[in-house]
């Protein structure tokens, strides 16, 4: 499996498209006016408390209140108020909270109107991205990530990562970092610690700590509300959260970025610093490794699959839906009941990934091919959850339903990527818009997969000359794939008279069929 990060830099945007054996998996979207990322810690001002929610409006300086709910506080809130306190008055000159008295936790089970009052000053991390209509969702909880270890202040807790299996390595890890952190602070040990020295896991630590200080020292003086830790360039989070071994190459297309990326390399894994390149070529970057054109088709409404099944995702206010359809596959196994299971698995891999495509959160439906054996849907459900593994946010999947639906949750904390898949219509019909053209190869092969479902011969494609063209260039040729897929061939025609996107199929006979 390999795995190679394109990273691509504009002068207000950076893109970084991740790809698994060329694949596009994982799309992100760096934008400089961004000041409201996950993981920034802002000091801000408690607007009002609403009883009724058991929450509190917090203004961080977006347009919108962000929303603190009792639950998001952390049991350590008293201490923290208290720390925040004497830190801005200048009373308090040392961050380390080795001789700071902790005050007693708030009740988990208490009322926000008796934990925090209008106007009190108070430190927040943003855990969910300003989406739609609604402000950031903010926790006063704070956490530090760090490359192996992630710092808990006012916390006492050391805590292993649950995809961490062996019991041995947890103990170890868990032996290792009591031993170096700090009294008044916690510990989260991140899955990529695995097998990692004292000495790496202390450097992280130390960093950590750093970061920690230099937050404190801006809160002196501060004005109400300012950021007062930011998390890091979007390149070296990614990194930081996603590298691992099975990484054969990082492009980067612009020199500065690729500098910086270089040395966060060197700092969290020097044997791997190689892999980063700095891509020179004339051609763009995303165009170069066929990026661009996945775009185009993963993120339109049907989404195709191998083998002709494809996909049909709908997007509501309170949920999204996807359709599973088997296309041509319906007559190529013995059954109803093994093409179900085989078009279902394919499915599977592909709704894996959209999620993560297109960052997808809050609840999803999915509607499966009907399945009557019990031992194949659970294959099916043990399947996605496989699938799944690799996905960084939470995430929750229910067996199938008697109707064969299975309902997945998943955490969502910054805007879902939305990418138009239409373009202008190049005939100017009143600013109107029509599927990309790529899109429209896409729905070609579609309606073609429908004809032979219907055991049509002979048919004919009539349709624009570049449209055609493009379905006949080079080898293999779309047309070609075609072919091979059902063992037909079709014959196209190019029409000087149509539209550029109107494309009609006709039989043997010459009547038209779409």
């Amino acid at each position: 499996m390999d795995k190679e990060l394109i990273i691509r830099s504009s002068s207000e945007t950076v893109d970084f498209a991740l790809l698994k054996d060329g694949k596009l998996i994982e799309l992100q979207k760096d934008e400089d006016d961004n000041n409201f990322s996950v993981g920034d810690v802002f000091i801000a001002k408690i607007r009002k408390t609403v009883p009724g929610l058991n929450a509190a409006f917090v203004n961080v300086g977006y347009e919108k209140d962000a929303f603190l709910h009792y639950h998001d506080l952390g049991p350590k809130l008293p201490s923290l108020l208290k720390f925040i306190k004497r830190v801005s008055t200048g009373k308090l000159k040392d961050y380390s909270l080795k001789n700071f008295p902790f005050e007693k936790d708030i009740d988990k089970d208490g009322k926000i109107t008796d934990a925090l009052k209008s106007n009190q000053s108070l430190l927040v991390q943003i855990v969910k991205e300003p989406i739609s209509t609604k402000g950031p969702r903010i926790s006063s909880e704070l956490s530090i990530a760090g490359r192996y270890i992630v710092l808990v202040p006012f916390s006492s807790r050391i805590s292993i990562s649950q995809k961490i299996e062996d019991r041995e390595e947890k103990d170890r890890l868990k032996r290792l970092v009591k031993s170096i952190t700090p009294q008044g602070f916690g510990v989260i040990v991140r899955t990529v610690a695995q097998g990692k020295k004292v000495a790496e896991l202390d450097k992280d630590l130390q960093h950590l700590l750093s970061r920690w200080t230099n937050m404190c020292k801006k809160l002196h003086k501060a004005h109400f509300p300012s950021k007062v830790l930011g998390e890091m360039n979007k390149a070296s989070s990614i990194l930081r959260d996603i590298f691992n071994d099975t990484f054969t190459a990082i492009h980067v297309d612009d020199e500065e970025l690729y500098y910086q990326v270089k040395d966060y390399l060197q700092e969290i894994a020097p044997k791997k610093e190689s892999i980063v390149k700095l891509y020179q070529s004339k051609i763009p970057i995303f165009e170069k490794f066929g990026i661009e054109r996945q775009i185009k088709t993963s993120f339109g409404r049907t989404v195709s699959m191998a083998k002709g099944a494809y996909l049909v995702v709908e997007h509501t206010e309170a949920l999204h839906v996807i359709d599973v359809n088997s296309g041509n596959r319906s007559n190529k196994s013995n059954n109803q009941e093994d093409t179900a299971l085989e078009v279902n698995l394919i499915a599977a891999t592909e709704i894996a990934r959209q999620l993560r495509l297109r960052d997808m959160g809050g609840i999803i439906v999915v509607d499966f091919i009907d399945m009557t054996n019990a031992e194949n849907r659970q294959k099916l459900f043990n399947h996605l959850r496989d699938e799944m593994k690799d996905d960084r946010a939470k995430h929750k999947i229910l067996p199938p339903s008697k109707f064969g639906l299975i309902q997945i949750t998943r955490q969502r904390v910054r805007p879902e990527l939305d990418i138009k898949t239409r373009e202008e219509n190049p005939n100017g019909v009143n600013g109107a818009e029509i599927e990309a053209p790529i899109g429209l190869v896409q729905k070609i092969t579609h309606d073609l997969e429908q004809l032979y479902r219907k055991d049509y011969k002979k048919l004919t494609l009539n349709t624009h000359p570049f449209i055609a063209a493009f379905l006949t260039k080079g080898f293999p040729s779309i047309r070609s794939k075609w072919f091979f897929e059902h063992k037909k061939w079709v014959k196209i025609l190019p029409r000087d008279a149509y539209t550029y996107l109107e494309y009609h199929f006709f039989d043997k006979k010459g009547n038209q069929l779409k």
